[in-house]
């Protein structure tokens, strides 16, 4: 049955004729990266040190053009436009400009956030990013110049507020402010003019196409003149559009209105991809016709975006980077499936949903710094550059144009091919064996994901012995005229090691110790890398196990109690680890726990059934397969505590660092320790030495530890 739905949903996107604003004009690659805050040189820099190199089409790029500067500088503030001077904290027009060509220069095309359907909200005066006075209350922006006819007038609103209030009315939703925005009047010649003469600008710059943030609030009549209204791009043919249409089947306004003006947004999909990720048996109705979903040939698809991942703009009920492991899924199947245009999302770390880009005391942007494992720096989260990401791009754009075949889903184990081209399987619980048909031709083949560290034999009748190991990275693809040798690959992070083929390779996997001597595991990494601590507790119901460390206060300056400051604390990144009530504690305590320090929770971490966590979260763990709580790290038994995280490397001393455990509020006791086994810590200390990009063994209010490489 499966099938025969994704047969149809090719021929059909097939017959579907395009609109002429559907070219993303990239030389027919597939995927667009949301660049979500960035400044432009580092965006410039992306370009030509990673996202040319790895396929991607195109980036999306935040609003352009100059906007009102709100205390605290939260995200949305972009979102409030005061002119269309090409000046914001991204950077001024010369910088822009530089992007754009630098980036045109080595295949990617640039794509603008455009915000066209209001201007800054009510109650708001004062200058704008670019220098412009503007005076929300009268109307007044004379940046541009708009004044209070070229906005919509109250007596067009059939809100009793002058807001949209009511989603099931069409002029509503189109005609009144939208939370207070003060909202354009598009059926005016003078304010069509205006906005396409600010696209052409950027067109003749050498951008290739546009977001329509907040689509669904002007008429599409409006938006067929304004679109007329632009140029042809210098190379030939119309700036690509994609419009943003919430439409999640409830309201009036729907996608298929906006279809003859470009791509739209199927914001279902998110849920639906969600759902499928959570339950693989509803990956069988991903793209679902019978709720209204848009055709292939218009659909603009993504996991998700900067507004939901903040559940603003439809969020709930979907997966985001906070959740590693089920989002690289979640990806990875996207990419691999045949359907929509998609885009994939690169984040920054936030505690609230107003909180802006990290930034420096002066609220200037941070830079992207890049690590030696390839991951960032800085708060950035990079969601684009994790392998099971970024090497998708290229699977994504080698099989554009076929169709879905073999399809397989069982046992919380999906596989299929695309056409004779390319081959993708990914496994829920983290393992897959089995032979399967991949409709390809016989060879040895490179699993694009591990960059070559596995490879895959397709005998003469198409056949292949399918195995997944990776419990962090599931996922298996590879292609027909892929990559056929090895190549250097990448630490096994949980979600935030990437990097451009070539790059430094992470920590080498090994066997398990289970029991004997030592084993060394080898140097340090100098970036990010998986760090597991396995802490042996004897617990009882009711009791939680947490970690706090980092460095000694008294070994190095510019330690502090805020762990965001501290030169003690260790940037870390925590994984999903499992589903179900017995992790229900830990996924809370986890999220916005952002390093590992001496002063317990941190501002914004989660809690639990309105406990606050006591540091760091461990979840109990057992050697039983099948019991809650199994994991393959775990080689030893019960009341094995876990802490698995990526951790700046750099921070540590040498790639050690100390920690002590706490059973709830009881603390362990001192206890002198120089190292572990034969490796030596870099000073004397009354807490556990551990080391970074390891897999540390330890046992509560004990010295004894082990050491070893990370194999699972």
């Amino acid at each position: 049955m499966m099938f025969v739905r994704t047969i149809l949903v090719f021929v059909v996107s097939a017959l579907c004729v395009k609109s002429e604003y559907t070219d993303p004009h990239c030389s027919g690659k597939q995927v667009i990266v949301h660049l979500f805050e960035w400044k432009w040189t580092d965006i410039a820099d992306e370009c030509e040190r990673f996202l040319s190199k790895k396929g991607y089409c195109g980036v999306q790029v935040s609003p352009a053009n100059e906007y009102a500067v709100i205390d605290q500088r939260p995200w949305w503030e972009r979102y409030q436009p005061v002119s269309y001077k090409i000046d914001t904290r991204s950077g001024n027009e010369a910088q822009f400009k530089d992007m754009v060509t630098r980036c045109k220069n080595v295949g990617v095309r640039i794509y603008v956030d455009a915000v066209v359907n209001h201007m800054a909200g009510l109650g708001r005066t004062g200058t704008g990013t670019g220098g412009s006075h503007f005076d929300s209350d009268n109307f007044d922006f004379p940046g541009v110049p708009y004044r209070r006819e070229h906005f919509n007038p109250r007596s067009k609103c059939p809100s009793g507020s002058g807001n949209v209030d009511n989603y099931g009315d069409p002029n509503n939703i189109r005609n009144c402010f939208l939370v207070g925005l003060t909202d354009l009047n598009q059926n005016l010649e003078y304010v069509r003019d205006k906005i396409a003469g600010y696209f052409n600008k950027l067109i003749a710059i050498g951008v290739a196409g546009f977001r329509m943030d907040a689509s669904k609030h002007m008429w599409p009549a409006d938006l067929k003149a304004i679109e007329e209204r632009t140029n042809e791009l210098p190379e030939g043919g119309k700036p690509f559009f994609y419009h943003e249409v919430i439409d999640q089947n409830d309201g009036a306004v729907k996608v298929t209105e906006y279809e003859p003006y470009g791509y739209v947004t199927e914001m279902r999909y998110c849920q639906k991809i969600a759902w499928g990720i959570n339950n693989f048996g509803q990956l069988n109705n991903v793209v679902d016709y019978g709720w209204g979903m848009t055709d292939s040939a218009h659909a603009f698809i993504f996991v998700d975006n900067h507004d939901n991942q903040r559940g603003h703009g439809g969020g709930g009920n979907l997966v985001t980077h906070k959740q590693p492991r089920s989002y690289k899924l979640a990806q990875a199947f996207t990419l691999a499936y045949n359907y929509g245009f998609p885009r994939v999302m690169s984040s920054y770390f936030f505690q609230s949903t107003d909180q802006g880009p990290p930034h420096n005391g002066d609220f200037s942007i941070k830079d992207v710094t890049i690590g030696s494992d390839g991951s960032c720096g800085n708060g950035w989260v990079c969601e684009h550059r994790w392998p099971a990401i970024a090497n998708m791009v290229g699977f994504r754009n080698a099989v554009a144009g076929t169709d879905l075949n073999h399809w397989r889903n069982e046992e919380d184990e999906v596989s299929f091919s695309r056409g004779n081209k390319g081959f993708f399987a990914m496994a829920k619980q983290g393992h897959m064996d089995v032979t399967l048909q991949t409709g390809l031709p016989a060879g040895q083949y490179c699993d694009l994901i591990t960059d070559c560290k596995t490879k895959v034999t397709v005998d003469g009748s198409g056949n292949a012995h399918i195995v997944i190991s990776d419990n962090e990275n599931p996922i298996l693809a590879f292609l027909v005229g892929g990559p056929s040798g090895p190549t250097n690959t990448h630490g096994s992070s949980g979600g935030t090691s990437g990097g451009t083929s070539g790059g430094t390779s992470g920590v080498t996997s090994g066997p398990v110790v289970t029991s004997g001597p030592v084993v060394t595991s080898g140097p340090a990494p100098t970036g990010w890398a998986r760090t597991v601590i396995m802490i042996q507790a004897q617990t009882r119901a009711g009791q939680d196990v947490f970690i706090r460390g980092g460095i000694d206060h008294g070994h190095r300056n510019g330690c502090t109690n805020q762990a965001s400051s501290s030169a003690c604390a260790i940037p870390i990144k925590s994984h999903e680890i499992g589903t179900g009530s017995h992790y229900a504690g830990y996924d809370a305590w986890r999220q916005g726990d952002d390093f590992l320090d001496w002063y317990g929770p941190e501002p914004g971490q989660g809690s639990f059934h309105g406990a606050p966590a006591k540091g760091t979260p461990a979840v109990w763990t057992t050697n039983q397969p099948g019991g809650h709580g199994y994991t393959p790290l775990n080689t030893y038994g019960e009341h094995y505590w876990l802490v698995d995280v990526d951790m700046d490397c750099s921070k540590t001393e040498n790639g050690w660092f100390e920690i002590k455990a706490l059973i709830n509020d009881n603390w362990e006791h001192d206890m002198p320790v120089t190292g572990c086994g034969t490796e030596t810590a870099p000073y004397a200390s009354n807490n556990h030495w551990v080391k970074c990009g390891s897999k540390n063994v330890l046992h509560f209010n004990s010295g004894s530890c082990e050491i070893s490489p990370i194999s699972n």
